[in-house]
């Protein structure tokens, strides 16, 4: 491989989440979970000649939007967890990234989440449904994108993107959030897809 594959950096993979945000915001709301495979953009652009002319080589990675991920598989359920346990990537894809939508509540909502899923630790299935089930039921409850992406032996990034309201300025810039441990979780599922063989270039 002669191209020079570019050094995991913060900044080359928040061009690449930005502009997956981009993408999701001419998508709209209401919309299933989407994966994407971050591909060195040098080598995108040697094996796609004809894309050279689309292609932004100021930027390290291209996000590439995967296909549909099958129809039970919903922001958070567990039949996502599973989706992204089966999930590889070859040795070409550079990182991923994954956009949800998820239901945020205030701090003040802890306790009531509490009692919902409390009583049924001992099936930890039940208590994150009852955990779910409450949270979308929840008045305060505001709807938003988790987008959440890594690079392969290199940096994650996690962002929080509200959902506006109806009276928010519909000109306004989205507001973007992201706090101290963001959703591990997924994280930790994503490098988990990055763990394959690094021969397939």
């Amino acid at each position: 491989m002669n191209q020079r594959l570019p050094v995991p950096s913060e900044q080359g993979l928040a061009r690449a989440v930005h502009e997956i945000i981009d993408f999701a915001d001419a998508e709209g709301w209401d919309r299933p979970p989407v994966m994407f495979a971050l591909v060195p953009t040098v080598l995108l652009a040697a094996a796609e000649p004809a894309l050279a002319d689309q292609l932004d080589e100021g930027h390290e990675y291209t996000p590439i939007a995967q296909e549909s991920l099958p129809d039970d598989v919903e922001g958070g359920s567990p039949a996502l967890e599973e989706f992204l346990a089966t999930t590889t990537w070859p040795g070409s894809v550079a990182g991923c990234a994954l956009v949800q939508e998820v239901v945020v509540l205030p701090p003040s909502a802890e306790n009531e989440l509490d009692d919902a899923f409390t009583p049924l630790l001992a099936d930890a299935h039940a208590a994150d449904e009852a955990a779910r089930l409450a949270a979308h039921s929840h008045p305060e409850r505001r709807a938003a994108r988790l987008i959440s992406a890594v690079l392969r032996d290199g940096p994650s990034l996690s962002l929080l993107q509200l959902r506006p309201l109806d009276d928010d300025d519909p000109f306004a810039g989205a507001e973007l959030r992201t706090y101290d441990n963001l959703a591990p979780h997924v994280v930790a599922a994503l490098y988990a897809t990055l763990e394959a063989s690094d021969d397939d270039y």
